[in-house]
């Protein structure tokens, strides 16, 4: 694709518009959208006048004027992005804390199931966490298995399916709606983790029947670094499942100051602690961007940005091991190359921003908001640049950062 075609694309996209709502660098080509995305104009100002004003000037009242209901109401707003009714999401704690909320809640459903079954190679953080909460009750375990050995693995001791929509480093998708229906016709629970799927590609949890769901806030939802992630509990659940880090905001009352323990109603159980009022109120502003967006313009143009990087990767001879079916990826594409961190860095240095996960994989999130056709042309020419050149062979670039 030359420039000029380019350009001619990104002249009749629909969602060209939404660039301008973002502040990105100038001579930076962001591909790291599915990492960290980028910063929405709106949340600056969101975020100043949560300090200023809703805490500097209304100090403690501002609980009572917008605080205190912001996990349901952010969450509503999050529901149709993922399929859902807008009572059964919330925004609480982090991705990792939600996926022990609900691992446990699922575990403590039926004393007769005590096993999660998940997939070797998931991200690390659904596995670590996994074998903590199993830690937690005496006689449950962990069954972690490759994908194609999922289904066997499905026995009548299970509690749950935990599983990540979308893989973190290949980009491949299950098919929702026929894992939840494995899960289900085994007698277990199923656990999405929606992670590199909220704002990447269309979700239906409900259309799928799916059960519960966790996602982070801060990829393609662009909520900023640790921005607070939400979780989901389909209605049929709310009254059975409970949340085991019974905190003072998950209680039916909690400034009545009982000592004893009552779940509030609905989804409000699973809050735990004190809400991060201004972690919520970057994440509300980069939500509300959302509102009159097309998920399928956005799923069109993730396909077509997905086809031209892979036509340049592959001709360059990088070796794709993302799917080429768009019903079977996400939205990033990822390429193997031995020396794929050292590559990473040379292309950060120009300004091409993606990123390397171990041991030999080059990520690149496609953002379809605010990337274009250009962009992707044009990081195009950087990389075969680099890899021309053999610039990233600079030993520079093999120092490891803590960060990748």
């Amino acid at each position: 694709m030359t420039l000029d075609q380019a350009r001619a694309l990104d002249a009749a996209d629909p969602l060209r518009t939404m660039r301008e709502r973002f502040a990105l660098p100038e001579g930076v080509i962001y591909l790291d959208g599915n990492s960290l995305g980028a910063l929405p104009r709106a949340t600056a100002a969101a975020l100043g006048d949560a300090v200023e004003r809703q805490w500097g000037e209304r100090l403690i009242r501002h609980w009572n004027e917008g605080w205190i209901e912001a996990p349901q109401r952010i969450g509503a707003k999050i529901a149709p992005l993922i399929g859902a009714r807008a009572d059964e999401v919330i925004v609480a704690d982090s991705t990792s804390a939600n996926l022990f909320k609900l691992i446990v809640a699922a575990l403590r459903r039926d004393p007769t199931r005590n096993v999660v079954v998940s997939e070797l190679g998931n991200f690390p953080t659904d596995l670590h966490i996994a074998e903590g909460a199993v830690g937690c009750l005496p006689g449950a375990s962990l069954r972690a298995v490759p994908r194609d050995a999922l289904e066997a693995a499905l026995g009548d001791d299970v509690a749950l399916l935990l599983l990540t929509h979308v893989h973190y480093k290949t980009a491949e998708r299950f098919d929702m709606a026929a894992w939840t229906r494995r899960a289900h016709d085994a007698g277990a629970l199923v656990l999405w983790d929606l992670s590199h799927s909220a704002g990447a590609v269309a979700v239906d949890l409900n259309g799928c029947d799916a059960d519960l769901a966790v996602g982070c806030g801060y990829k393609f939802l662009n909520g900023g670094p640790g921005a607070p992630a939400f979780l989901h509990v389909h209605t049929q659940w709310q009254d059975t499942l409970t949340n085991p880090l019974s905190g003072w905001m998950g209680h039916a009352a909690p400034f009545a100051f009982e000592d004893r323990y009552a779940p509030a109603a609905g989804m409000t159980r699973w809050l735990t602690g004190t809400p991060p009022t201004l972690g919520l109120a970057g994440l509300e502003a980069a939500i509300d961007l959302w509102a009159d967006i097309d998920m399928a313009q956005v799923t069109a143009k993730s396909i077509a940005l997905f086809d031209q990087l892979h036509a340049i990767g592959t001709g360059l001879a990088l070796e794709c091991v993302s799917p080429t079916d768009p019903a079977r990826r996400g939205s990033h594409i990822s390429f193997r190359h031995p020396q794929a961190y050292a590559l990473c860095q040379a292309l950060i240095a120009r300004g091409v921003i993606g990123d390397f996960r171990a041991p030999d994989i080059l990520r690149f999130g496609l953002t379809p908001l605010y990337l274009g056709h250009e962009d992707i042309a044009r990081a195009g020419e950087i990389l075969a640049e680099i890899l021309d050149s053999g610039a990233y062979l600079d030993p520079s670039f093999s120092k490891r950062h803590a960060v990748t």
